[in-house]
């Protein structure tokens, strides 16, 4: 299975006194590359989440939110910590009576204030096992978010290489005569220059020249790297490395192609060519 670096997917469960809610997703990058973004309270997962995702995961950079949210409920019919409140009034009058001038507490600081609803601490120990499983629930719609994306990218892939095929298959018959004709010329301007049909310049010269511009190691190369891409694809995996090297391969001998053409078929198909590797290319650097 092919699976792309772009994904997305959240969860949330209910626990006490809230709920946990983890989120994650990914773009392009060349390496395995993790940015945590989590409440205090539950910074001490970061490390379990980081191993469960690096374990699954080669390529991407990974953003993942994990986030407590308070009941509404609870803080809606909570009372107010009678002790507390007192021990704020003590406080404040001990302050005031030392600095006259400094400001009195106001209702949105007591309201704010930590503890004032009752005991508002988190069972972190309770909290960690559900913010692991959770982690792992939210992972497999990740990995499945990618791996659709994936499928995609593939097919899109697959369809340029199916193009490719037809474009070297069109050409490749055409090739010879097309050449020999371009010898041919080449031969009788040779002769009008050098006035020997039987010169043996002549008849290196043109050796020479069929040999630079036989193109048959070139389209059976691009061959060759078409169907180790079509390999890569059906054997899944981390497989963006390998394919953006078969790319550059690809490119490589549709240059050459070029270079080597004396037609104008073998032009317009070497130029045909490097705009589908492109496209391709494109699409590669999505895959993990």
């Amino acid at each position: 299975m092919i699976y792309s670096m772009t994904g997305y997917a959240a969860r949330t469960r209910d626990v006490e006194h809230g709920a946990l809610h983890i989120e994650l997703k990914s773009v392009n990058s060349r390496y395995l590359d993790f940015q945590f973004r989590i409440c205090e309270e539950l910074r001490v997962v970061e490390p379990a989440l980081r191993e469960l995702i690096g374990a699954r995961l080669s390529r991407g950079k990974v953003e993942c939110r994990v986030n407590f949210i308070p009941a509404a409920a609870r803080a809606q019919q909570s009372t107010l910590n009678g002790e507390l409140l007192e021990r704020l009034k003590g406080f404040e009058a001990q302050i005031r009576a030392e600095l006259p001038q400094a400001a009195p507490l106001t209702v949105s600081d007591v309201l704010r204030w930590p503890g004032m609803f009752g005991d508002e601490s988190l069972d972190i120990e309770a909290l960690v096992p559900a913010c692991l499983a959770l982690g792992k629930e939210a992972l497999e719609d990740f990995a499945a978010s990618r791996s659709r994306e994936g499928e995609k990218l593939s097919a899109v892939i697959l369809e340029r290489v199916t193009r490719m095929r037809e474009l070297v298959g069109e050409v490749a018959p055409r090739i010879p005569a097309a050449q020999a004709a371009f010898q041919e010329k080449l031969k009788q301007r040779l002769i009008e220059a050098i006035g020997s049909v039987d010169d043996e310049r002549v008849r290196q010269e043109v050796a020479v020249f069929a040999v630079r511009i036989d193109v048959a190691e070139e389209l059976a190369r691009l061959s060759t790297h078409l169907d180790e891409v079509e390999r890569v694809l059906k054997t899944g995996g981390a497989s963006g490395k390998r394919l953006d090297f078969l790319m550059q391969e690809l490119n490589r001998e549709a240059n050459t192609l070029g270079s080597k053409s004396v037609v104008s078929e073998v032009s317009q198909t070497a130029m045909e060519l490097k705009l589908l590797i492109e496209q391709m290319r494109e699409q590669v650097q999505n895959l993990e």
